[in-house]
């Protein structure tokens, strides 16, 4: 067995490897099986933020497995935002950001996060035009009315936060439809469509992840979660944007002032 010096005085090597272990039994591939051990010792707390792993050569031989096999298995862990590399420091179990922005200021998710010193960064999953009578019930439209549906994966410090789902009334801002999606759809709204968000009406509850949020989240199983649902108003008390968004409930903590 190769020789690793410990980074960490409270992790053990040894303990880890037998917590690691493959089973050659089964079909499910060895970067997967390692995968997916990793990460349910990352969600349980066996490996703890800041945690410094083997690196790929000294795993591979640890478990007597391809470094290629390894290498796979970090590098999609480092993907969706368990793992993380620091130079010399190799790779190490990443910190999920703890943040807790202040509730009752219209404001977009750059800006939240950028309130609490965060990173933000974004995905489109998907981007439609579509007609829905749900939707065009809560925009109080006809059911022919077209909206612009956007979902979201927004990243802070490059760690997945939360699953959106945005509609668009295509009616008041159809400027919206040609949207390339960067930057603020806020900004955009302003600049482009003539449109300025000035209030908003926000309620927050509490669910379990569903599978596709337990997926992008990294989790292996459902985990408590917040679900805020805003529909965002212009000058002319419009309702131009409708938002549902699903927070992991291991990095929110909402802040209200209350006065007597």
């Amino acid at each position: 067995m190769a020789n690793v010096t410990k980074r960490h005085t409270d992790a053990s090597y040894d303990d880890l490897m037998e917590k690691l272990s493959l089973d050659s039994t089964t079909s499910e591939p060895y970067y997967l099986q390692l995968k997916r051990k990793i990460k349910g010792l990352i969600e349980t707390g066996e490996l703890g933020s800041g945690l410094g792993l083997p690196a790929e050569r000294v795993l591979a031989a640890m478990l007597n497995v391809s470094r290629t096999t390894v290498k796979r298995c970090y590098d999609e862990l480092r993907k969706s935002g368990e793992l993380s590399t620091h130079g010399r420091g190799g790779t190490l179990v990443k910190d999920t950001p703890r943040v807790s922005p202040t509730l009752g200021k219209l404001r977009g998710f750059t800006e939240e996060m950028s309130e609490v010193g965060v990173v933000a960064s974004t995905r489109v999953l998907q981007h439609d035009i579509i007609q829905d009578r749900t939707i065009a019930s809560i925009f109080k439209r006809p059911s022919t009315a077209t909206f612009l549906r956007m979902v979201r994966l927004r990243l802070g410090d490059g760690v997945p936060m939360t699953r959106e789902i945005a509609w668009y009334d295509l009616t008041i801002a159809p400027q919206m439809a040609d949207w390339d999606t960067s930057g603020s759809a806020y900004i955009f709204l302003q600049e482009r469509c003539n449109i300025k968000m000035i209030w908003a009406e926000q309620s927050i509850e509490a669910i379990m992840s569903s599978p596709e949020e337990s997926e992008i989240f990294g989790f292996t199983e459902s985990n408590p979660c917040l679900l805020l649902k805003r529909k965002s108003f212009s000058t002319q008390d419009q309702l131009v944007e409708y938002v549902e968004g699903t927070f992991r409930g291991d990095a929110y903590a909402y802040r209200l002032k209350l006065s007597v």
